[in-house]
């Protein structure tokens, strides 16, 4: 019967197991086989689409299934480009996303109105919506960037928010000049389309954060927080169309909206970006492929002129505004080469307004042919303008990307030494395993996805029931750790006493960060703070972190770290001051510093370096910060910088302080970090910074860490 219904079998393909299975071989295979001949993959699900679409040999029809899931890709697209982008570089290059948007928005628009009015002879009307068609574009090559590493650079930064500026404008000429040739504009129409697009953002920017706050405080499950993230894609998305403008405006402010609660290195994060990439994204662009007719450019010369006007407008204007920008902001030839190239792809807004503009009929000719407010010849030419954008866009960015990231690499790795890395996670309890490996993850390196350790100190005397609990707890590590694309080591380890078990590890494996969690009933016991300083923070060389987890690191907004007097000046201070900086920068969560006006200054020159949302606040006296430790709100937490005893930061009243934060803080998250007092003999660079006391350099060495 299988045989019988293959044999029969017609174009386009109906069966729903043969079409998905066709379109997953050419995901498959295109990345495979072009990336041999170094042709960015993107371009290739493009041409895959054309050559099987309705217009190339009718393999597949453009069905509602194709659609949909495109447009899950497109919206993903311009999520993911709000939901990765810093929000601290956004806010620092907010004016330079600014000027880029208005360039790219006026450039290839005047371009476009003279090409439309003095040399196609379109309507005033038709020649404003023909421009508009320029003046936005798609971000089709973010996930190419992405995947480099480098959206996190200020080319990349200054695009994407530009992109939000010039698309928004672009659909607001729309929504105008729809409203215009129907007659509908006057100050109602304006007043509507402002209110409901001020109700829009702020629903998605104030309301939707409070809504996933909660909601990952209370769900736990994995799958049902993935969900919940499509869900906010789409309500943003039908709340946009609600408010006048199109649906990619409202996924780009979702991603702004849960940038925050999505850290960065998490593992909802992986889930997010590997479906996306995986499967909506390269049907988006197999669903644009089918656009395409190249049998139109052989029936009319007049649909090659409109093609040819619209590609100089286009690609032209989107270029000058790219070296506009360069020129303005002093940026790299490279970093202005990717600015043309993530901004040169026209497909999602310009294809929108081309639709709407060919269905919108203003009159009929004598032979009862309808008069459209854009005619065949635009909607055939906007065809080929994506298909040369989409390839100009593929090749230019994929180059300067690629260059900028090998440049970030040698200056990564220039030097002789580098910042070694090696977290122990000393697990016991299996409610604090999730959280402590999470931590881990945060405040790691980006680049360091093996150094990662978890270790559970089995007494000798325990029976079998303990071992059994031993490999649960490492492999719940493992798992959650795997789940974010990071590989952890679990070890197990017999001995009569469980601190010399773990300082044992620290010195085999050369460990330089100990976590250790705390349980939620017990807190600071007096049991655990003498084991703490007696044991534990016996190791000279080694960071020590306390974690108490009160609600996931994902909905934390706001960190407060209290630095004490002379902290500068220990052996460790700045190993321990790049953990919070990656807490910061991983989490986008803002950091509120407590210290000395001295540190504060070191800070603040960090900073310029290595950029997080950040404020700085002179803390005279440490009971000053006591206070405003205890004073701490909802979804806000502590992260205090100790010192063992002996040392020149050490304060007194610094023993008080498990007290306090089991009085006041049950409810907060707090990180107690201890850092090293003793370098190594062979110290990693950061450590010869604290060492010589270089404040200069010190912003320098932390950036090239970060990357």
């Amino acid at each position: 019967m299988i045989l019988l219904s293959i044999h029969n079998l017609s174009l386009p393909i109906e069966d729903p197991v043969l079409k998905f299975l066709l379109v997953l071989i050419i995901i498959l295979a295109a990345p495979l086989l072009l990336n041999k001949i170094k042709v960015p993959h993107l371009l290739g699900l493009i041409i895959a689409g054309a050559i099987i679409g309705p217009n190339g040999f009718n393999v597949l029809s453009r069905d509602s299934s194709i659609v949909v899931t495109g447009t899950t890709g497109l919206l993903y697209i311009m999520f993911l480009a709000g939901l990765e982008i810093d929000m601290g570089d956004f806010k620092k290059n907010k004016w330079k996303s600014l000027t880029f948007g208005l360039y790219t928005f006026i450039v290839p628009f005047v371009l476009g109105y003279l090409g439309g009015y003095y040399i196609l002879h379109f309507s005033m009307l038709t020649s404003i919506l023909f421009a508009s068609l320029f003046s936005s574009h798609t971000l089709i090559a973010y996930p190419l960037v992405s995947k480099l590493g480098i959206a996190k650079n200020k080319a990349v930064n200054i695009t994407v928010g530009g992109t939000m500026i010039t698309d928004i404008l672009a659909l607001l000429v729309l929504a105008i000049i729809v409203g215009m040739s129907q007659g509908d504009v006057g100050t109602e129409f304006w007043v509507k389309l402002s209110v409901s697009f001020i109700v829009f953002a702020l629903i998605v920017l104030i309301v939707f954060p409070i809504i996933g706050r909660w909601f990952f405080k209370k769900v736990d499950d994995k799958i049902s927080q993935y969900i919940f993230v499509l869900v906010m894609i789409y309500l943003a998305a039908m709340l946009a169309e609600l408010a006048g403008v199109e649906a990619i405006i409202g996924a780009f402010f979702a991603g702004l909206a849960l940038n925050r609660l999505i850290p960065h290195t998490s593992s909802l994060m992986n889930r997010v970006e590997f479906v996306g990439n995986a499967i909506f994204i390269p049907f988006f662009l197999i669903s644009v492929g089918m656009l395409i007719d190249f049998k139109v450019f052989f029936k009319s010369w007049e649909t090659i002129e409109v093609a040819g006007i619209m590609l100089v407008a286009s690609i032209g204007g989107k270029y000058l505004s790219a070296i506009a920008t360069q020129k303005t902001f002093r940026l790299t030839k490279e970093e202005g080469k990717l600015i043309f190239g993530l901004s040169s792809a026209s497909a999602a807004a310009t294809l929108a307004s081309v639709m709407v503009g060919y269905n919108i009929i203003l009159s009929e000719t004598e032979t009862g042919e309808p008069v459209r407010l854009l005619n065949e010849h635009v909607l055939n030419g906007s065809i080929l303008l994506i298909l040369i954008s989409c390839t100009i866009s593929s090749f230019i960015s994929m180059a300067s990307a690629q260059k900028i990231a090998e440049s970030d690499n040698e200056d990564t790795v220039s030097g002789d030494s580098h910042e070694e890395e090696n977290i122990l996670l000393a697990i016991n309890h299996e409610e604090t395993v999730e959280r402590m490996v999470n931590l881990g993850i945060l405040i790691k390196a980006h680049s360091n996805t093996e150094d990662l350790y978890a270790l559970n100190v089995i007494n000798e005397d325990k029976n079998e029931s303990s071992v059994k609990n031993a490999e649960k707890l490492l492999h719940q590590a493992a798992d959650t750790a795997a789940a974010a694309d990071v590989k952890l080591q679990a070890l197990k380890r017999y001995d009569n006493d469980v601190i010399n078990g773990v300082n044992n590890v620290i010195k085999e494996q050369k460990i330089t960060d100990l976590i250790i969690g705390l349980e939620d009933e017990k807190g600071f016991s007096p049991s655990f703070v003498y084991n703490l300083y007696n044991g534990y923070l016996q190791n000279d060389d080694v960071n020590v972190l306390v974690y108490h987890a009160a609600q996931p690191l994902s909905t934390i907004k706001k960190y407060a770290v209290m630095i004490p007097e002379n902290a500068h000046k220990e052996a460790g201070f700045f190993h321990a001051l790049l953990r919070v900086w990656n807490i910061a920068r991983n989490s986008g969560a803002t950091v509120a510093f407590y210290a000395p006006e001295n540190i504060l200054d070191i800070l603040q020159k960090i900073i310029k370096k290595a950029n997080i949302e950040a404020e700085f606040i002179i803390m005279n006296t440490w009971q000053d910060g006591e206070k405003t430790a205890a004073q701490l709100k909802d979804d806000e937490a502590l992260i205090i910088l100790m010192a063992k005893r002996g040392m020149q930061s050490y304060i007194p009243r610094m023993r008080l302080i498990p007290e306090l934060l089991n009085r006041n803080l049950n409810d907060n998250n707090y990180l107690l970090i201890f850092p090293f007092s003793e370098y190594d003999k062979n110290s990693p660079e950061i450590r010869s910074v604290g060492n010589h006391g270089d404040f200069v350099e010190i912003g320098n060495v932390i950036q090239k860490i970060f990357k």
